[in-house]
């Protein structure tokens, strides 16, 4: 018995990027200057929805990472990739303990609260995300994809 043989599938090189910060508020600056940059080296400039999504999101879990996964001496990562679709943002720190709440689970801080908004935003504005542990551990990293339109021309044309 043969096996039916499916259409091929056409090639697509996943784009990746991935920086280690300083677990500073200049890192986290930089994280989102950088995440800029890299997108628009990908074909998706700078002011495009997509641009800004990423950058609030990235802005958001690196203020996280920094605030609250800092472990003295120890810096964060980002990583951003650009498969089939999307782009993803991934942001890890090297903290153990207290996971942040993941999707559906992120509940609104009081009127007056100073802080608690950051995973709103991102549970808003990205299309998927998840909390996971961190490879290799102790850590975690939180994973977004941000749904690109048009992605099929842009993987064409970027180098």
């Amino acid at each position: 018995m043969t096996a039916p043989h499916a259409a091929p599938q056409p090639l697509f090189t996943v784009r990746v990027f991935s920086q280690r910060l300083s677990a500073t508020p200049r890192g986290a600056r930089l994280a989102r200057r950088l995440a800029l940059h890299q997108l628009h080296a990908w074909g998706i400039p700078h002011g495009t929805d997509v641009s800004d999504t990423v950058a609030v999101i990235v802005a958001e879990l690196a203020a996280n990472a920094v605030t609250h996964g800092r472990v003295p001496g120890r810096d964060f990562e980002l990583r951003l990739s650009f498969p089939p679709g999307s782009v993803r943002v991934e942001v890890s720190d090297t903290r153990s303990g207290p996971r942040p709440p993941g999707p559906g689970a992120v509940t609104e801080p009081r009127p007056l609260d100073e802080t608690g908004r950051g995973l709103l935003l991102v549970d808003a504005l990205a299309a998927r995300w998840e909390v996971v542990d961190r490879e290799p551990a102790p850590g975690k990293t939180v994973r977004v994809e941000v749904d690109v339109p048009n992605w099929l021309a842009l993987a064409r044309k970027a180098p």
